[in-house]
């Protein structure tokens, strides 16, 4: 089989550069005595932004560690304290660096150690684990609820940005307001400044224009056909300046990255050729193993168009309002819903795999995220079929790469590119 490897995006390695140049300017203003606080994905970052207060994302630094041999060794220190290190291990890794005595031997130098923890709590082992950072010297945990609706509207996609209200409930909204004026109390406490809402509504509008660029790229390359970037690329191309949202660099990095996807397509670019499958990668980054996607794309001419880091980017953040307290609360509170709670996750994923035109799903499996049965029924009650491979994205220490590959691979060949609906080569 013929093949094009192409050459990397720019926009990821700019991307993946900038932050390693941030990171090293954090770790010099910890050692000046400077501040910072390690936050949860899906909380609201935007907050500590207005109060110029630097964060790390907890699960941007698990990626680190695991794609850099680097788990097990936070995981050894989370043991030798009598804590579990087969539980919740993307939240696991973090805290163990917390309890290194030589940071400077771990990748990227690493993590100092934060005053600020910011979680929020979907489940009672997450709360326990974060419950350790808050009992650790100098570390305050600051916890924000996990609401539920019983009652969802399964295509939320195009009328959230500015139907939030309505589609997230205004009890769940105003509890969020509620526990964020909380958090700025405390904030301003802590640093002595002034929350200031103008600030925010700055922060929220550029985060917007960075959801609108990340729009734009992930309708592109829906059609795009054949598709001219790896996986690999688009998650660091989006994922680390989403770690900056609200600042002209984040969104201006969205934008390098439409610009330079735009000018792949239209120059006929292509990682495969011929490309025989387009699969679709539910669940989160295998950060230990990147070269499982390529291997795909070179060996079977399958290629995966789609994550949910570019799709939750494009769906997940934008929220329109004269109000950016609330708005930024609309923004959370039913984040989780999307990815892992039907009706609203299953109705997603489909939505994206018939808007990509996917011919297959590789389902990664975890055990702390919920709804993963419903995601696999409803894609293949859709007609798709659907491999679930059982992992954890970040502990590779029962990570057998062959085993894995081989599933899949065995999968692919007899469910998908043996299929009349994908051609031949």
């Amino acid at each position: 089989m013929s093949r094009h490897r192409g050459d990397r995006l720019t926009a990821a390695g700019d991307a993946v550069a900038y932050q390693r140049e941030w990171f090293r300017g954090l770790q010099e203003h910890v050692a000046n005595g400077g501040r910072f606080a390690l936050v949860n994905a899906d909380t609201p970052h935007e907050i500590l932004r207005a109060f110029d207060i630097p964060y790390v994302v907890n699960q941007w630094w698990s990626s680190i560690a695991a794609s850099r041999s680097g788990a097990q060794r936070y995981l050894d220190l989370v043991a030798e304290r009598g804590l579990p290190r087969d539980s919740e291990q993307y939240n696991a890794i973090g805290l163990g660096s917390v309890f290194d005595s030589d940071p400077a031997t771990a990748p990227w130098g690493g993590l100092p150690r934060p005053f600020l923890v910011l979680g929020d709590i979907t489940g009672d082992v997450t709360r326990k684990v974060f419950d350790v950072w808050g009992e650790q010297e100098g570390i305050t945990f600051f916890p924000l609820e996990n609401s539920a609706e019983p009652e969802m509207d399964g295509e939320w996609w195009d009328a959230l940005p500015h139907d939030w209200e309505r589609l997230t409930g205004s009890h769940r909204i105003d509890l969020m307001v509620d526990e964020l004026r909380e958090l700025i109390a405390f904030l301003e406490e802590e640093t002595g400044s002034k929350f200031d809402s103008t600030r925010l509504a700055e922060i929220m509008a550029l985060g917007n224009e960075q959801a609108e660029w990340n729009r734009r790229t992930r309708d592109l390359l829906a059609i795009a056909v054949p598709c001219p970037v790896s996986v690999n690329d688009s998650i660091s191309s989006v994922m680390v300046p989403q770690w900056h949202r609200g600042t002209e660099w984040g969104r201006d990095a969205a934008e390098q990255l439409y610009r330079e996807v735009e000018a792949r397509v239209e120059s006929g670019s292509a990682l495969a050729n011929p490309e025989r499958a387009r699969l679709m990668w539910v669940g989160r980054g295998l950060w230990f193993d990147l070269g499982f996607y390529r291997h795909f794309e070179q060996e079977y001419g399958a290629v995966f168009v789609w994550s949910m880091y570019l799709a939750i980017a494009a769906d997940g953040y934008l929220r329109y309002g004269d109000d950016p307290l609330r708005a930024l609360a609309a923004r959370f509170v039913g984040f989780h819903e999307h990815l892992y709670v039907p009706p609203m996750s299953a109705e997603w994923y489909v939505h994206q795999a018939r808007q990509h035109g996917v011919d297959g799903v590789v389902h990664l499996v975890s055990d702390d995220p919920r709804g993963n049965w419903a995601t696999t029924r409803a894609l293949e009650a859709a007609g798709i079929p659907v491999i679930e491979v059982h992992a954890d994205n970040a502990d590779d220490s029962s990570y057998d790469v062959d085993e894995f590959r081989g599933r899949v691979a065995t999968w692919l060949t007899k469910s998908v590119l043996s299929s009349d609906n994908v051609e031949q080569s």
